[in-house]
C-alpha cells in the first residue's frame, strides 16, 4: 500500500472501518468493475460502446424487433469478450467480503456473470443475463450454452428448436422492463442494508441509480469507488476516484490485517 497517497491510505482505512461494523452490506456493481477484465463499458468518451454507435439503433427492443440480424452482428464481438472474460481482483474482493460476512447481496448492472465466476452468491442481475435465451415467437426459455459457440465462431443466429423462432439473449435492451424478481429483491436489499458499496458505476442509468439513495435515506453507510464523479458523492462516507480492482483488494487486505492483529492480541 506504500504507493498510495496519504489521503488514499486514510480513505482505505476509513472504508475498512465502516465495513467492519456492517453485516447487511450490498455491493452495487457497474461496468467499471469489469473493464479490468477486458469488457468495455458503455459511456466512456473514447472507448465506450456508445461512443461508436447510437444505442437505440442496435440495442433497443424496437431495433431487435425490426432487425435482429444487425443486433447479433453488433453483439458478437462484445459477446466474445464477455464469454472469455475472467474475474479480476475486484470480483474476488467482493466475494471475499461476502465470505467474511460483511456483504449479503450483490446487485449488478453487468451481464457478464463474473461475480458468480469469482464465487459470489446471491447475485441479482438487474439488467439480465447471457446464461439464458427466450424465443421471440413461442417464449420458450432455454440455456444459452448449446448456442454460444456456433454464434461466436460462425455468427450462427440461435433459433428455437420448437418453432425456429429467433432466440433473444435474456439481456435487457432499451425499452424493455427489468426482470421483476431480481429488481424487487434489489430494492428490498437496498432498503434494509446497513452499507452500500458502489463499485464501478457512474450511477447514470435509472432506475438502478436510485438504489443507493434508498439505502442512505434509511441510515446506511455509502462507499463509492468509481473513476468519475457520481451524483451521490456529496452524500457518501468515503469516495475513491480510482480503479475498483485496485482499491477494493486493498480494503480487504486492511480488514484481514485488522482481524489478524485482533486474533494475536487475544492470544
Amino acid at each position: 500500500m506504500s504507493s498510495f497517497t496519504p489521503a488514499t491510505l486514510s480513505a482505505i482505512q476509513s472504508a475498512a472501518e465502516i465495513i467492519r461494523k456492517c453485516k447487511r452490506g450490498v455491493v452495487l456493481s457497474g461496468a467499471g468493475i469489469s473493464t479490468p477484465s477486458g469488457i468495455p463499458d458503455f459511456r466512456s468518451p473514447q472507448t465506450g460502446l456508445w461512443s461508436k454507435i447510437e444505442p437505440l439503433e442496435v440495442a433497443s427492443a424496437l431495433a431487435f424487433r425490426y432487425d435482429p440480424l444487425r443486433f447479433f452482428e453488433w453483439l458478437r464481438p462484445l459477446a466474445t469478450k464477455i464469454i472469455t472474460a475472467k474475474p479480476n481482483p475486484a470480483h474476488y474482493a467482493v466475494d471475499h467480503l461476502q465470505k467474511m460476512g460483511y456483504i449479503h447481496t450483490i446487485v449488478t448492472q453487468n451481464i457478464d456473470g463474473l461475480h458468480q465466476k469469482a464465487g459470489s452468491k446471491n447475485v441479482l442481475e438487474v439488467h439480465g443475463t447471457f446464461e439464458t435465451m427466450t424465443c421471440v415467437d413461442c417464449y420458450t426459455k432455454v440455456s444459452s450454452q448449446p448456442y454460444i459457440q456456433p454464434y461466436l465462431d460462425y455468427g450462427t443466429i440461435p433459433r428455437c428448436s420448437y418453432c425456429q423462432g429467433i432466440l433473444k439473449p435474456d439481456v435487457i435492451l432499451f425499452g424493455e422492463q427489468m426482470p421483476y424478481q431480481p429488481w424487487l429483491q434489489a430494492q428490498k436489499a437496498s432498503r434494509y442494508c446497513d452499507l452500500m458499496i458502489v463499485a464501478g458505476s457512474s450511477l447514470e442509468v435509472l432506475p438502478v441509480a436510485r438504489l443507493p439513495m434508498q439505502a442512505i435515506e434509511r441510515g446506511a453507510h455509502l462507499i463509492i469507488i468509481n473513476h468519475t464523479p457520481t451524483y451521490l458523492d456529496v452524500r457518501a462516507d468515503v469516495v475513491f476516484y480510482d480503479d475498483v480492482s485496485v482499491i477494493l483488494p486493498q480494503i480487504v487486505l486492511h480488514l484481514e490485517n485488522r482481524a489478524r492483529s485482533a486474533d494475536l492480541g487475544s492470544v
